[in-house]
C-alpha cells in the first residue's frame, strides 16, 4: 500500500522544494472573475481546494487537476494509514518530498504545468499535507458545482448493490429536486448505527426512513404517553 512505501522511504530521500505559497493562489482568484469557484467553501481545507481550483482555471489544467484530486481522495479511502503519516509532527523536508513523490506515482496523471505538484509542495511548504485528504474531498464538491450535479447521498446499513442503487437514482431524478440540466451523483455510504432502512439526502432536504429513526420516535411516543 501506498503509506507503507511511503513509510518505508522517506526517511531515504533528501532535498525539499516548495517554491509557490498558497497566497499566490489567492491572488490568481481575484485577478480573474471567471476563475472563480462555483461555490463557496469553509475551512482551511477549503480555502486551499479554492485556490487550487482558481489556478487550475487559470492554468487551463482543470480537467487533470481533478482527475488527480480524484485519485487522491480514492488513496486515501483506500489507505487508513495514509492520514497517520501525513499527520506525523515529525515529518522532514526530505519526508514531505519522498512523500509528494510517492503521491505523484501513484496518481499517474498527466500534470501539465506541474499545478497539482507545485500544489503539493505549498502544502508541504506550509506544513498542511494532513489536510490533504480533506481538500481533495472538498474540490470534489467544487467540480460537481462546475458540472452541474446534484449529491444523491444513500446512507445504509449495510452496503447496497448496484441494481438497487440505480432504482433510487431513476427514481429521484424525474423528481422535482433535481433541476433541469442537472446531473445526479449518487454517492452511497454505510453506517451500521442506522441498523436498517435508509437515510436519502439530496440538497438541504433529508429522507430518514432508518429503523433506528423510527425506534427513536417510538420511543418518543411512549415516554410522551406514559
Amino acid at each position: 500500500m501506498l503509506s507503507g512505501r511511503i513509510a518505508v522511504r522517506t526517511a531515504r530521500v533528501a532535498g525539499f522544494r516548495a517554491p509557490i505559497s498558497v497566497r499566490s493562489y489567492a491572488a490568481a482568484a481575484a485577478s480573474s472573475a471567471s476563475s472563480k469557484p462555483p461555490v463557496a467553501l469553509f475551512g482551511l481545507d477549503g480555502t486551499y481546494a479554492s485556490a487550487l481550483y482558481t489556478a487550475a482555471v487559470k492554468t487551463q489544467t482543470l480537467d487533470s487537476t481533478a482527475q488527480a484530486l480524484e485519485k487522491l481522495a480514492a488513496l486515501f479511502k483506500n489507505d487508513a494509514k495514509l492520514q497517520e503519516i501525513l499527520t506525523a509532527p515529525t515529518l522532514s523536508a526530505a519526508d514531505k518530498s519522498q512523500i509528494i513523490a510517492e503521491l505523484q506515482k501513484n496518481i499517474n496523471v498527466a500534470d501539465k504545468g506541474d499545478t497539482v505538484k507545485h500544489f503539493l509542495e505549498t502544502l508541504a511548504e506550509n506544513n498542511r499535507l494532513s489536510i490533504l485528504g480533506g481538500v481533495a474531498e472538498q474540490f470534489g464538491t467544487l467540480m460537481g458545482a462546475f458540472r452541474g450535479e446534484i449529491e444523491l447521498v444513500v446512507t445504509s446499513a449495510a452496503p447496497l448493490d448496484a441494481k438497487i442503487l440505480r432504482q433510487l437514482e431513476t427514481a429521484v431524478s424525474k423528481s422535482q429536486y433535481v433541476g433541469q440540466g442537472k446531473k445526479l451523483k449518487v454517492v452511497p455510504k454505510v453506517n451500521p448505527d442506522i441498523k436498517g432502512g435508509l437515510v436519502v439526502e439530496i440538497g438541504d432536504r433529508t429522507i430518514d426512513l432508518s429503523v433506528s429513526s423510527k425506534i427513536a420516535k417510538m420511543n418518543k411516543l411512549l415516554a410522551d404517553t406514559l
